[in-house]
């Protein structure tokens, strides 16, 4: 075969697959090629997180025009330093799921797949009304808290209050897209993100600066939209897990609490909603240090920073994610070396990609966060925090499959305890030193960030090659 043939030949391959990635054809993912199992997943996963941190930047973007700017950016910014907590719960949830439903596929046994996804809705519905409360009541104590000025939080309460009322779809949209993940179907998950995202563009500019007879709301504009959104993304799920199209399928029934199933879930779900809250509160703390010492502008500008690295690192995440499918659907399949096999080549794509957005932001960073703010101070506190923290971006992706892999097996206590020693007694009393002691204020919590992930990702590889992971049951 000639050379060009043999490009032709591989080129009309890839797009058959990205094709059937796209579409969300069932494919039994424990027999086909590894390198093309990844591909199916990888590519939705990529682009459903990708749409993930879009809601974030246009949010930031918009709210970065208006008057007061500085502030609205740093309200945005606390916000979702807040809301990671709740992300927290919905991604340790959506875990569960993933792990649990990716392992009944792998068995092939779909019934018992969709009725344990139905069970971690259950869940996740009364352990919100609880949080949607708490934040209905005390949005402007939460931004306080964060370490917002007095201005800040009176500026930007009603945003936070109806964030965090509408938590539950936040959780319901991690959750059953976690549910599809675990099923192989990551195309329904990519597809309800890109309806909530084109959603929240549309809405945003309407409901912030207002429209024929909506008015201009302002800062709570971008809430109303991103909630509005995310509830589109919510419904397009539910009409998915009833039209009976898929490997997952419900019934009623499977809504009706299964308190032994819920148990067996919360085991699960607990150590990894445990293993997010810490690295969350580890973030709301160096929020918080960078307000401190660094003041608005420093605050807007790490929010800024953070907002740009989440866009490009929530994608490698979904990569990662393709390991965690991988790793649950080969050990119910009873495939344990396809499943190791399986992290390392996605360990190789994910360094790739990350060492392509590496570059962008040692070369770009300033010019990425001109996009958001015309404060020439915030854009440079940005700019300083991006060159630091993209040092190491190809190990910390490699922490992310590890950590994915335990997650995927079930072994959620694992990354927990990596997380716990990382971040709560290592990163935070670096950031802490830096910051205060040796006062360097907010560039010594940027520098904090990619030691600790080099400590984290070393820890994983050591705990993976051990392999107790391969031995959990869900």
């Amino acid at each position: 075969m000639s050379p060009i043939a043999a490009a032709k030949g591989k080129a009309n391959s890839f797009f058959t697959v990205l094709k059937q990635s796209l579409k969300g054809e069932h494919v039994d993912l424990t027999s086909i090629s590894i390198k093309r199992a990844i591909v199916l997943l990888a590519i939705p996963m990529m682009l459903e997180m990708a749409m993930e941190s879009v809601f974030a930047l246009v949010d930031l973007y918009f709210v970065g025009h208006l008057p007061n700017s500085s502030l609205a950016i740093q309200t945005v910014g606390l916000t979702e330093s807040v809301l990671t907590v709740i992300y927290s719960l919905a991604i340790g949830l959506s875990m569960a799921a993933t792990a649990v439903v990716a392992r009944r596929i792998g068995e092939k046994n779909p019934e018992a797949a969709s009725k344990a996804g139905m069970q971690t809705v259950v869940i996740a519905v009364i352990v919100n009304i609880v949080i949607s409360i708490v934040g209905l009541l005390h949005g402007r104590d939460l931004l306080l808290l964060m370490g917002a000025s007095p201005e800040t939080a009176n500026h930007g309460q009603t945003f936070v209050r109806v964030m965090m009322g509408g938590s539950v779809i936040i959780v319901l949209l991690f959750l059953i897209n976690g549910i599809f993940r675990g099923a192989g179907n990551a195309a329904i998950a990519m597809r309800s993100l890109w309806i909530a995202n084109i959603a929240n563009i549309i809405l945003c500019p309407i409901f912030i600066r207002g429209l024929g007879p909506i008015p201009a709301f302002g800062l709570t504009g971008a809430a109303i939209a991103t909630t509005v959104g995310r509830s589109l993304g919510v419904l397009y799920q539910v009409y998915n897990l009833f039209n009976n199209k898929n490997a997952i399928t419900i019934k009623l029934s499977y809504l009706v609490p299964d308190w032994e199933q819920i148990k067996a879930i919360i085991k699960v779900a607990a150590p990894g909603i445990l293993q997010f809250i810490i690295a969350s509160c580890s973030w709301i703390f160096l929020a918080e240090l960078v307000a401190t010492t660094g003041g608005d502008k420093g605050s807007a500008g790490y929010q800024t920073a953070l907002r740009l690295m989440m866009f490009f690192m929530l994608p490698a995440w979904g990569l990662s994610n393709a390991a965690a499918t991988l790793v649950g659907q080969n050990l119910g399949a009873g495939r344990v070396d396809r499943a190791e096999r399986s992290v390392f080549q996605t360990i190789r794509y994910t360094a790739v990609f990350l060492g392509i957005v590496t570059v962008l932001f040692l070369t770009c960073g300033h010019l990425f966060a001109s996009f958001f703010t015309e404060d020439e101070q915030v854009k440079s506190v940005a700019a300083k925090a991006l060159e630091i923290i993209s040092g190491a971006f190809i190990i910390y992706g490699m922490g992310m499959v590890f950590t994915s892999a335990f997650n995927g097996a079930g072994d959620t206590w694992t990354p927990t305890k990596i997380n716990f020693f990382t971040f709560w007694l290592f990163q935070i009393p670096l950031a802490y030193l830096l910051a205060k002691y040796f006062e360097m204020g907010p560039t010594g919590v940027f520098i904090s960030l990619p030691v600790s992930e080099i400590g984290l990702t070393i820890a994983a590889y050591v705990l993976f090659k051990k392999g107790k992971w391969k031995t959990k049951q869900v």
